[in-house]
């Protein structure tokens, strides 16, 4: 069990990295994303990406986050810039239940001190979504890439364009 607690999202302002952090997260094998400020619109187009893509992932919105990481009953990693080296720390994790904490704006020091880990991915400024996917990416050892949703919707190879196999058509619809 992998969940994803995104703090400080301003629904006006984020809703896009948001969207991406919960994309990136289902993609890459996350089972929940929660998210601390309540907001329907993003809880309804992650929803959307479900129904049309496949897979059994969850969305929250409006968790308090410090009840989410108190009452976690797992391992707490909190992605930062500042914390332990990823390298050295993803061989030492061995909960089977994740709770993963990415920020939007500046993360309050009580999350430093309530994570059971702060993991930095790199030393240089980059995004809480590419945190997020090299993350899991390596803590699943890369088998979320490769996982069938079994969704109505997927997306197919395709070096010179966009494709994408609808399994309800007989044929596939081709773009770009």
């Amino acid at each position: 069990m992998i969940v994803v607690l995104r703090l400080g999202h301003r629904p006006a302002r984020d809703q896009r990295v948001t969207t991406h952090v919960a994309l990136t997260a289902r993609a890459l094998g996350a089972d929940e994303v929660w998210v601390s400020s309540e907001d329907p619109d993003l809880e309804k187009s992650v929803r959307g990406v479900v129904e049309r893509f496949g897979g059994r992932f969850k969305i929250r919105t409006g968790v308090n986050w410090r009840k989410a990481i108190r009452g976690w009953k797992g391992e707490v990693v909190h992605l930062t810039m500042y914390g332990e080296s990823m390298s050295q720390a993803l061989p030492t994790i061995r909960s089977k239940k994740l709770m993963i904490v990415v920020g939007a704006e500046k993360v309050p020091r009580e999350v430093y001190d309530l994570a059971d880990r702060n993991i930095s991915v790199g030393n240089q400024p980059h995004s809480e979504v590419a945190a997020l996917a090299i993350f899991l990416d390596r803590f699943t050892g890369g088998k979320a890439l490769g996982k069938d949703f079994r969704g109505r919707l997927r997306i197919a190879p395709n070096p010179r364009g966009k494709t994408v196999v609808d399994r309800d058509k007989p044929r596939i619809t081709k773009s770009g």
